[in-house]
């Protein structure tokens, strides 16, 4: 007879008390910042909202009475300056279009404050770079938010490869696509998004690829494309699909396109089997599948994994590394790597031909593995 034996349970929760937890300003107000990161913040164990930013008075106001955040705790960014004299503000978590992204952060930094901004860091390499100089000229930490590596699906398929659970991986697909019909959003105004699919979601297949492989490409060839005619892509790309080689040998295919039905997955191809993960970038709802061979036979199993919130998970990360004077998992210096892929696949594309990827080694940035619950 065989012993069924239970899942083993997650430890037991251990919150600091309120006036512990760290204090985060929030700046803008919009779907990502309403939807899934005040919310965290409520649930959230070493950190919660102390203040908010936004150019809406309106949505401001209506946001501070359902989240109990008093007048005086509330700012435009014409007032946002005065942040610095906030003492409950320990954080100011950026979530503005990628074009803004600089100028809050240093002005963040300038205001001694910790900085934790949204992907893409910025819009240039350069931007990124400058980004960094002013956080460690003001003796803060810079922390961007990939959830993705906070996420508990995408955690565990790193551990297989680490583990070689189903042998030295080989190839990867990846692909985040989806459909943006707004031809007046921010997303399509070159000056505030960098680029199209490619910084916004085709940063995902680029970042996490580079997560779960624990390692840099060392070349990469892109193809671009956007349709004639089609008013959504009158200054930014529709399409980018791109090959990056890494040193082992590895090669991953991504693609990433703003005009089809959303699919968010990608699967590691190795020796001994594959590991594939639907919804992989998604805020929930992933799926792990593993297959491996057993002598004739090919085994699937579907890994049950308890769905974590990746918001709440990176800011209770960042909270932590201030409080433990730790350099963040995922710093600048992660989103500047970032940048300078894509800006070498953006020039493959337009010359047709691979480019190389100057040597980096992420581990020379990379504070301590984060512990995920």
């Amino acid at each position: 007879m065989e012993v069924g034996h239970c899942q083993k349970s997650a430890p037991t929760p251990t919150p600091l008390p309120p006036d512990k937890r760290l204090g985060y300003a929030v700046v803008g107000l919009g779907h990502l910042a309403l939807e899934e990161v005040l919310p965290a913040l409520s649930n959230c164990k070493k950190s919660r909202l102390v203040a908010l930013v936004s150019g809406s008075p309106e949505k401001m106001k209506k946001v501070a009475l359902q989240y109990g955040i008093s007048s005086e705790n509330c700012y435009t960014y014409q007032t946002f300056d005065q942040l610095k004299n906030n003492a409950s503000v320990n954080i100011i978590y950026i979530i503005l279009p990628n074009g803004l992204h600089k100028e809050y952060v240093i002005k963040g930094a300038k205001a001694g404050k910790h900085i934790l901004c949204e992907k893409p860091m910025a819009n240039t390499v350069e931007e990124c770079r400058e980004m960094i100089a002013a956080c460690k000229q003001a003796q803060v930490k810079l922390m961007v938010a990939y959830r993705i590596q906070f996420q508990p699906h995408n955690r565990k398929l790193r551990e297989y490869i680490q583990q070689k659970t189903f042998g030295i991986p080989k190839y990867i697909e990846a692909c985040n696509a989806q459909s943006t019909a707004n031809v007046n959003h921010w997303r399509h105004n070159k000056a505030l998004a960098g680029g199209g699919a490619l910084p916004d979601i085709g940063l995902y297949c680029l970042n996490t690829t580079r997560f779960i492989l624990d390692m840099e490409p060392t070349e990469v060839f892109a193809y671009q494309y956007s349709t004639p005619g089609n008013p959504l892509f009158k200054e930014v790309e529709e399409l980018v699909s791109w090959q990056m080689r890494f040193p082992s040998g590895i090669i991953a295919n991504c693609a990433t396109d703003y005009d089809v039905h959303e699919s968010r997955r990608y699967r590691v191809n190795c020796q001994k089997g594959w590991m594939n993960l639907d919804k992989a970038y998604a805020y929930k709802g992933q799926k792990l599948t593993t297959a491996r061979a057993e002598g004739t036979l090919e085994l699937q199993q579907e890994v049950e994994i308890a769905e974590n919130n990746q918001f709440g998970a990176e800011m209770d990360h960042f909270s932590d590394c201030i409080l433990n004077n730790r350099r963040p998992f995922t710093p600048g210096e992660e989103g500047l790597q970032d940048h300078i892929i894509m800006e070498a696949i953006y020039l493959s594309a337009k010359l047709g031909k691979p480019v190389q990827i100057p040597p980096a080694d992420a581990a020379k940035w990379r504070g301590p593995e984060p512990k995920i619950s």
